[in-house]
C-alpha cells in the first residue's frame, strides 16, 4: 500500500467512500457520527487545497482516505474527564475511512500517521463507533477523555505516544 496526498481528481472516489462509510455506520448502530452528509464535500476540497487530505492506494486503486496534519488542533485544546499523556507536538487524524474489502488499510494508515508525526498522534471517534474504538485500542492508543467537536457533539479522545520508548 502507498499513501499520498489527495488530488482534486480523487474527490469523486473519496466522496463515494464516505457515502459507503455512512451507510455502514447506520447499518451497525452508529447513525449519528457522520449523519447523512458528513464529511461535507467542501471540507474535503479545503483539506485537499491545504495539503491535509491523503489517500491510501493498493495496486493503483484508492482503498482509504483520511485527514492528517501535524500541529495543534482546536478540537484537542480542551479535554474533559481525562488528560493528554504528553504536550509535545503531535499529529492528528480525522475522517478516516477505508474500502471494506481492503483488509488492514486503517491499520496501515494509522501506523503511517504515527510515524509521520514522530510517534505522537491524537484521534477521536464517536461513542457508537465500536469498530474504530476496538482498532485504536488494538494499535496501542490510550483512551484519554472526551473532546467536543465543531458541531458541539462529544467524541472519545485517543492518543498514542511513542516518544521516549
Amino acid at each position: 500500500m502507498i499513501i499520498r496526498k489527495s488530488t482534486m481528481e480523487d474527490l469523486p472516489k473519496i466522496m463515494e467512500m464516505y457515502e459507503e462509510a455512512r451507510q455502514i455506520m447506520r447499518d451497525n448502530g452508529n447513525p449519528d457520527q457522520w449523519g447523512t452528509s458528513n464529511p461535507k464535500e467542501e471540507w474535503i476540497v479545503l483539506d485537499i487545497e491545504d495539503g491535509d487530505s491523503y489517500v491510501c492506494t493498493k495496486d493503483g486503486e484508492i482503498v482509504g482516505t483520511f485527514y492528517f496534519r501535524i500541529g495543534e488542533d482546536p478540537t484537542y485544546r480542551q479535554i474533559y474527564d481525562g488528560s493528554w499523556m504528553d504536550d509535545s507536538p503531535y499529529g492528528v487524524v480525522h475522517r478516516i475511512t477505508t474500502d471494506r474489502k481492503a483488509r488492514g488499510t486503517a491499520t496501515f494508515c494509522l501506523n503511517w500517521a504515527v510515524r509521520q508525526a514522530g510517534g505522537h498522534l491524537r484521534i477521536d471517534t464517536h461513542e457508537d463507533n465500536r469498530p474504530m474504538r476496538k482498532l485504536l485500542e488494538k494499535l496501542g492508543f490510550s483512551r484519554r477523555g472526551t473532546v467536543v467537536v465543531e458541531d458541539g457533539t462529544e467524541r472519545i479522545a485517543f492518543e498514542k505516544v511513542l516518544i521516549g520508548e
